[in-house]
This record gives structure tokens, sequence and C-alpha cells, in this order.
């Protein structure tokens, strides 16, 4: 475990902590993970599609569905993750089928169509409101509820932690994924007006004129789909697309 944790704590990309993660888990029994993390959920929404970190290793025909086509959103357990912190187990849907909504049993019937029906789902702490994380953990094809149960007894505490620390690491790592990224320009320009610093002395300092500088920050703003350029920096920091260090 230490050896596993001290690689965790060097790893430098979040490829590499999910690939960690997903054979970690899969000793416990949990073949398949889906692990979403979002920094701007409101009351109706998790944000653009654009701006949430999703990993998973299920299939892409389940991913299609599911994630891309929203129907995660109607899942009953990303609403028990919505509302608590913690882990649950997928006995819940069971006790609770009755007051479900119709949108979600289609979701547990369509979970069930491609063998997603034992699992456990993890809840993260975050520490701020707009901030959500959670991770789906499904267990192998055929086992049962109970079997998972049983796991969990074991090995229940140890998983948790596990995942929690994943979770950090993860949302302070730079993610390359289906996100749209800042150019080296970009993100330079932007790192210098977070700290404090005019068009004119940015254009001193990277040897541009200042109609260059300029460009670059309102291609910053369009890339990042923002209005501003104070809200471009918030936005780039929180994606850990600026003033991070490069993975050697």
């Amino acid at each position: 475990m230490l050896e596993y944790l001290e690689k965790l704590t060097d790893a430098q990309t979040v490829e590499e902590v999910w690939d960690m993660h997903c054979r970690r888990m899969a000793g416990y029994g949990f073949d398949r993970l889906l692990y979403g993390f979002t920094r701007f959920r409101t009351a109706k929404s998790f944000g653009n599609r654009e701006d949430l970190l999703v990993l998973s290793n299920h299939s892409e025909a389940y991913i299609r569905h599911f994630v891309d086509q929203g129907l995660y959103f109607h899942a009953p357990m990303v609403r028990w993750a919505v509302e608590n912190v913690g882990a649950c187990s997928w006995g819940w849907m069971s006790e609770n089928m009755a007051v479900l909504s119709e949108s979600e049993r289609q979701v547990v019937e369509f979970n069930q169509e491609h063998g997603v029906t034992a699992g456990y789902s993890i809840s993260f702490k975050d520490q701020s409101v707009r901030a959500k994380g959670a991770i789906a953990l499904t267990a192998k094809a055929g086992m049962r509820q109970a079997e998972v149960d049983a796991i969990w007894d074991r090995f229940g505490r140890e998983i948790v932690v596990l995942n929690n620390l994943t979770h950090l690491k993860l949302v302070n790592l730079p993610y390359h994924g289906e996100r749209k990224n800042l150019t080296n320009r970009q993100r330079e320009a932007l790192e210098w007006v977070g700290d404090g610093k005019t068009t004119a002395d940015i254009a001193l300092i990277m040897g541009l004129t200042p109609a260059t500088v300029e460009k670059h920050l309102r291609l910053a703003r369009e890339t990042l789909d923002v209005e501003t350029t104070a809200q471009a920096v918030l936005k780039a920091s929180i994606q850990n697309q600026i003033f991070v260090l490069e993975a050697p």
C-alpha cells in the first residue's frame, strides 16, 4: 500500500493516475469505473459538458449514451451523490425503487441492459458549493449486490480512502481531454495578467506588440468561452491550464 501511495503522489498526469486507480479498484472486484468532477455546478446543471472532467473505463457504447447524451443527469445514484457525501451501496436503489421517478427507472433499466447492476458510489466532500466530484464503482459482471456489500464490509474503509486520495490528486492535475486547450502564448499572457501586469508590461516581457498581446488574450477568451479576461484567468486556473508545472 505504501509503495502504491508513493507512486500516486509522484504521478504527473491524469492518465497515469487513472490507469493506476482502475487497476487498483479491479483488485477489489470493481472493473468498471466512472468518475466525474465539475467546478461549475448550478442548481439545475453540472455546467457545460466540455468543462466536466469525466474519466471511465466503461465501453464506448455505454459512455456515449450515459454521459454524452446526458442520461447521467437522471441517474438515481447521481442524485444521491449530489445530495450526500460518503459511500452508498447500490442496494439503495432497490430499497427506494417505489419513489424513483420514471426517468430514473429508465436509467436503472439502461444500466441493467449493460450489466451495470451491482456496485458502490462515492460522493466526495468538496470545498466549494459550485464543485462536485463523485465516482461510481461497478462490480464485475455476474456479481450480486450482496457479494459486493460483503467486500465493502471488509475493505470499504480502505477503498474510500484510496478514492478520496485519487480524487484530490486528479483535481490538481492539468487535463487535456475533450476540453479546448490554450496555446503556450495564450497561457503565458493570462499568467502575466494574473500576476497583475498591464498589456504594455506583458508586451515588453514577451517581446510582442500590445496589439499582439491583446490578440492572444482575445483568443484565450474565445477558447475558454468567457467574456472577460478576468473570467479567463479564473477559468484557466480552475482547469489547471495556467500556473502549473509541466510534466517531465
